[in-house]
Order: structure tokens, then C-alpha cells, then sequence
């Protein structure tokens, strides 16, 4: 046998088919990718709801840590239980039924709260549609009053736009059976997903009663795969990879939830209609960092002006109180529950919700904060060590005004005062060339 491996037919022979088979691989990427592509989401079609699980056990392990470190675990030390392994499942299995209860509880508080909040909310948009163009009609002519050739213009433009939008609407209505069936396979389409957040949910309860377990076996995978020092670096990244999503997505979706709820005491006292459906687009932006809420504000302020345009300063109104309840948010309550939970500035932010909202879309601009900062300590960390082999200093200020460096250390660039054409005095350089001029 040894002999066979160390055989260099045997090795070019190897060597060969690895070279055929990336070869053969790289030809099926370039030229029948659509069929890979299909496979993988059939494949994740399939696994949808193991990918809903594991979601959601990660999201509820942090309700189910404080659920019991924090009550559980002290009410059965002060009860004198002792340490054993029949406690532990109790206390697992009470936590994982808590956890359970208050999901489900939040599930069911939000669907009431669309049904019975802003589902009328909708409703009476929709029905009052035709009074609400009529209020922006009337406030378009009285604002118009002083130039009534450009208010016959307005006026002509809006008939047109009506005149088209009811031809739409006959074009629509000869395929209502077309549009019915694609409703009716949409409403199968909700009930498969919602079929798999069930068994998603089940799958989630499972493993959070194994959770220790199933880092255990990845653990030894690691360990098994790598050398102990490189498995030790990837179980710490690891970790700070963990640190960083759980912290910043718990943190953004319990400041989403503040601000939601006093969006929606503030409109209430302001007496601002669809107090409800204006504070819980509010509080779901949020959710965005930073232009997050700019997307609720907007579309909340035109809400409002078209339900009354012909009292204008309630939008102004309602822009002042979400200009201020962001500056709140961004200023007092966001760093205390959020914290240096990325160690971004505001640049990178911008950058990776620009980038990750780009590249997949809403969640992308929620998810792109914790995977760029992920990336960017990576970066960070690679680049520290490498000037620390070469005996650098690893601090950004040190090098802020380097010109540059050699064996007797930094060398920074000062800057010349400038000297006033006045008082100026020349130096032996320009005197010479002076002289040199003038003798020419």
C-alpha cells in the first residue's frame, strides 16, 4: 500500500483526474448554471423549514438563557433543589414552554392587532379615497387661485390621469378570472409558507432543547477538521460573530418596539388620524438603520396631508414630533440598548445598507449592518497582525499624518505657515535665483 501511494504514476494519475474532474465542474458552472441553480433551490424549497427552525430557535435562545439564568435557575436555588440532571430538564423544559408561550403571544398580539387596528385603518383609506383627492383637488385650486392658467393645467393634468386610470380599470375587469386565479394560487402559496413557519416552529423547539448539544458536535467537528489553534480561532470568531447579530438584532427590534409605542402615544395625543397604522410603520422602518426613518416618515407625512391637506401644519406637525423622536432614538435610547454592538461608524453603515439593500433588498438593508461588521473586524484584525509581525503600531490616529516611515521610525508632515506676500522674507535659494533673473 505504500508503495502504491508513493508511486508517481499513481500520484500523476491522481493528479490527472482531480485537473478532468475541476475542469468538467468549472464547464457545468459556466454553461449549465440555470440547471445548478434549480437544484439548489429545489433543495432549499425542500429544507425551508429546518432553515424556519433554526431561525427561530436563534432568535428565542436569548429569551431562553435569561428565562433561565435569570428566574428559573435563582427560584430553584432559593427552593434548596440540588444541581442534578433531572433539574436541568425541568428547568429546560419550563423555559422552552415559556418561550414557546411568548412567542406564540406575540404572534397572536400583532395578527390582532392588523386585524383589528389596521386592517380598518386600510379600509377606511380605501373607501374614503375619492373624498381625499377631492380635499387635494380643492386645496390644489385654492393655493392656485392667484395663477389660474396653471391651475387649469393641474386641473387638466389630473382629468387625464383619471381618464387613463379608468381605462385601466375596464382593461382589469374583462380578466377577473385571470386575476382570481392568481389570487388563489398567492392564497396557496401563504398557506405552504405558513405550513412551514409551523413546522419551522416545531423543528425551533427541538433544538433549543438540544441546543448544547448541537454546539457540541460542531465543536468536535471543528476540532476534528483543523489544528487546535486554528479551531480555536474559528470557534472565537465564531462567537463574535454571534455576539454581534444577536446583539444588534434583539437590541434594534426592542428599540423598534419603544418607538412604535411612542410614535403612537404622540399621535394620539396629536389626534392624528391612523394613529395606529402611522406609529406601526414607524416602529417596522426603525428597524432599518438609519434610513430607516426617513422610509416610515415619508409616506406617514403624505398619509397625513391627504387626509386633511386643507390644514397643512398637522404634517408639519407630525414631521417636527418624528424629527425629534428619531433624534431621541438615534442620540439617547439607541446607544443605550444597542451600544457598540458593531463598532461602525456612520460611513460603513451607510455603505453596507447600501450595498447588502442593493444585493437583497429590505433584508438586506437589516442583516447588512452585523455581516459588514463581521467583515470589517475580520479585516481589521488580519491588518493588525500583520503590522504587529513588522513591529507597527496598529492604532488609525498613529498614521493620520504620516509622510513615511524608515528605520528611525514615523515621519510626519508638517505643515509651512504661510507668510503673508507683505511681510515676506526671502530665503539665500530665492535671493540667488533673483540675482540669477536679474543678471540675465
Amino acid at each position: 500500500m505504500k508503495f502504491i501511494r508513493n508511486n508517481r504514476y499513481v500520484r500523476w494519475g491522481i493528479t490527472a483526474f482531480l485537473v478532468i474532474a475541476a475542469s468538467i465542474t468549472f464547464y457545468y458552472l459556466v454553461f449549465h448554471s440555470s440547471n445548478i441553480t434549480d437544484k439548489i433551490h429545489a433543495v432549499m424549497g425542500i429544507l425551508l423549514p429546518v432553515v424556519f427552525g433554526l431561525v427561530t430557535a436563534y432568535l428565542l435562545t436569548p429569551v431562553l438563557n435569561f428565562m433561565e439564568g435569570r428566574i428559573l435557575v435563582p427560584i430553584c436555588d432559593r427552593c434548596g433543589m440540588k444541581a442534578t440532571r433531572r433539574r436541568k430538564k425541568a428547568i429546560r423544559g419550563i423555559g422552552i414552554l415559556v418561550t414557546a408561550f411568548l412567542f406564540v403571544a406575540l404572534i397572536y398580539g400583532l395578527i390582532s392587532m392588523l386585524i383589528s387596528q389596521i386592517v380598518p385603518s386600510v379600509q377606511g383609506i380605501i373607501m374614503n379615497f375619492d373624498s381625499y383627492v377631492s380635499n387635494v383637488s380643492q386645496w390644489i385650486n385654492r393655493v392656485l387661485e392667484d395663477n389660474p392658467e396653471f391651475g387649469s393645467y393641474v386641473s387638466r393634468t389630473l382629468d387625464k390621469f383619471s381618464a387613463q386610470l379608468e381605462d385601466w380599470l375596464n382593461h382589469i375587469i374583462p380578466g377577473t378570472a385571470t386575476l382570481i386565479k392568481t389570487v388563489s394560487l398567492s392564497f396557496i402559496n401563504v398557506l405552504d409558507v405558513l405550513w412551514d413557519l409551523i413546522i419551522g416552529f416545531i423543528i425551533s423547539i427541538y433544538v433549543l432543547a438540544s441546543k448544547e448539544h448541537f454546539a457540541g458536535q460542531a465543536k468536535k467537528l471543528v476540532y476534528a477538521i483543523f489544528e487546535k489553534d486554528t479551531a480555536n480561532k474559528i470557534i472565537r470568531n465564531f462567537r463574535f460573530t454571534h455576539r454581534t447579530f444577536i446583539g444588534f438584532l434583539s437590541g434594534k427590534l426592542v428599540d423598534s418596539l419603544i418607538i412604535g409605542v411612542l410614535c403612537f402615544i404622540g399621535t394620539s395625543l396629536m389626534k392624528t388620524p391612523y394613529a395606529m397604522l402611522i406609529s406601526l410603520i414607524i416602529g417596522v422602518t426603525n428597524i432599518i438603520p438609519f434610513f430607516g426613518p426617513f422610509l416610515g416618515a415619508i409616506p406617514s407625512a403624505i398619509l397625513i396631508f391627504v387626509v386633511d391637506p386643507m390644514h397643512p401644519l398637522n404634517c408639519v406637525y407630525f414631521a417636527l414630533f418624528v424629527l425629534a423622536l428619531q433624534q431621541f432614538d438615534g442620540n439617547i435610547l439607541g446607544p443605550k440598548i444597542l451600544g457598540s454592538s458593531t463598532g461602525l461608524t456612520g460611513f460603513w453603515v451607510i455603505f453596507s445598507i447600501t450595498l447588502f439593500g442593493g444585493l437583497f433588498g429590505v433584508i438586506g438593508m437589516i442583516v447588512g449592518v452585523p455581516i459588514f461588521a463581521v467583515f470589517y473586524a475580520a479585516v481589521r484584525a488580519v491588518v493588525s497582525a500583520m503590522l504587529e509581525n513588522k513591529n507597527l503600531p496598529a492604532e488609525t490616529s498613529q498614521y493620520e499624518n504620516v509622510d513615511y516611515i524608515d528605520q528611525n521610525g514615523f515621519h510626519e508632515t508638517i505643515p509651512k505657515p504661510r507668510r503673508s506676500l507683505r511681510n515676506r522674507k526671502n530665503t539665500p535659494e530665492e535671493k540667488s535665483d533673483e540675482e540669477g533673473d536679474k543678471t540675465e
